[in-house]
Formats: structure tokens, C-alpha cells, sequence
């Protein structure tokens, strides 16, 4: 396993976690089961499967990012490290410039919708995910490319591991109580912390690639 494979398995799951720490991944399944009366065990099954549809989502656009870059690295040889180091680094400063400039939500402003039956809540709580995929992942897979599909795969079993282990993490915690313990502040660094590991990776991407 080389330093940028290693980086990209170590970085990807420290981004797909804390993609995973949002309180949109949870906190939703957290109200929704309670206002359902659902036991501890169905509101985990509920939050897996929609982790799943929010996986393959993933997967697949990091798919069509990875094909594409495959195709036009042979044309661009001499400059794809550099694209594949450079775009997590843009990615993560965007990520910290829209930390520093967004404005402070307050924990519980928000509540999800109310559902007349377990099914609609169900279709609407995996929805609710499935078209919200983990952007910040793509970039992990750009630079994984060198590496071709074997990483690709390897890649995906990182995020996989790492959004299930995230939501079902969280989601026990407040169905625990420990709600009290203001889990909902991790939104507000959220984004720097994505943003500093994508910049991490794009480093150690350009400078393994340089040696």
C-alpha cells in the first residue's frame, strides 16, 4: 500500500465521519423515531438503511469521477497529480472560508417533518439522504485514481465503514440521552474540519507524487 493510498484510506475516513457527525444524519432519525414511538433497534435499522442510500449514492458519483479521470490521465500525465492534489486543497479552503463567513445556527432550530405512517416516514427519512450524497468524498477519490479500481473499492469500504459507524454512533448517543451533552455544536465546526483534511490530503498527495 503506497503513502498516497494510505493517506486517502486515513484522510477519507476522518471526512466521510464527520460528513457522518452532521446532525441532519442523526438528528432527523433521533425526533422522527421518538414521535413514532419506534424502539431503540428499528430507529438504527431506519438510520442504516437510509446510510446506505446515502452510500451507494456516493459511490456511484465517485464512480463517474474516477472513469473520468481515468480517461483523461493519459493526456494529462505530466499535470495530474497535480490536478488530483489540487482539487481536494480548493475543495477544503472552500470548505474553511464558508466556515468562517456562515452564521451560527442554533441547536434545535430545526425539526423535521411529522409523518402520518412508519412508511412514509421511512421513505422520507432515506430521501432525505439519498439526495444529499457526500461531496466532500469525491475528492478522496480523485486522488485515489493512480491507484485505479482496486482503490476505488477499497476506498468505498472506507466510506462505508466510516458513514455507518458515524450515523449509528450519533444516533445512539442521543437515543442514550447524551443529547445533553449538545452533540448538535459538532455542526458548527463541521465544515472546518472537512475543510483542513481535504487540504491535508491534497498536500501529501503533491508531495508523494513529487518524490
Amino acid at each position: 500500500m503506497t503513502s498516497t493510498l494510505f493517506a486517502s484510506i486515513a484522510l477519507g475516513f476522518a471526512v466521510a465521519f464527520m460528513h457522518a457527525a452532521l446532525p441532519t444524519h442523526w438528528l432527523p432519525f433521533v425526533l422522527v423515531g421518538r414521535d413514532r414511538q419506534w424502539t431503540a433497534s428499528k430507529t438504527l435499522g431506519v438510520t442504516l438503511v437510509a446510510g446506505i442510500g446515502h452510500v451507494l449514492v456516493t459511490v456511484a458519483l465517485g464512480f463517474l469521477v474516477l472513469a473520468g479521470g481515468l480517461v483523461i490521465q493519459p493526456h494529462i500525465a505530466a499535470v495530474f497529480p497535480y490536478i488530483a492534489g489540487g482539487l481536494p486543497i480548493a475543495l477544503g479552503l472552500y470548505y474553511l472560508l464558508r466556515h468562517s463567513r456562515r452564521a451560527r445556527v442554533a441547536a434545535g432550530e430545526k425539526r423535521p417533518a411529522l409523518y402520518a405512517t412508519d412508511a412514509a416516514a421511512i421513505s422520507g427519512l432515506v430521501a432525505l439522504l439519498a439526495v444529499s450524497p457526500c461531496e466532500a468524498f469525491l475528492p478522496v477519490y480523485l486522488a485515489g485514481a493512480p491507484h485505479g479500481w482496486a482503490g476505488f473499492l477499497i476506498l468505498s469500504l472506507v466510506l462505508t465503514l466510516a458513514t455507518g459507524l458515524g450515523m449509528t454512533l450519533f444516533t445512539s448517543l442521543s437515543l442514550a440521552g447524551a443529547d445533553r451533552l449538545k452533540l448538535v455544536a459538532l455542526q458548527g465546526y463541521e465544515q472546518a474540519i472537512l475543510g483542513a483534511a481535504l487540504v491535508i490530503l491534497g498536500v501529501v498527495v503533491l508531495l508523494v507524487e513529487r518524490t
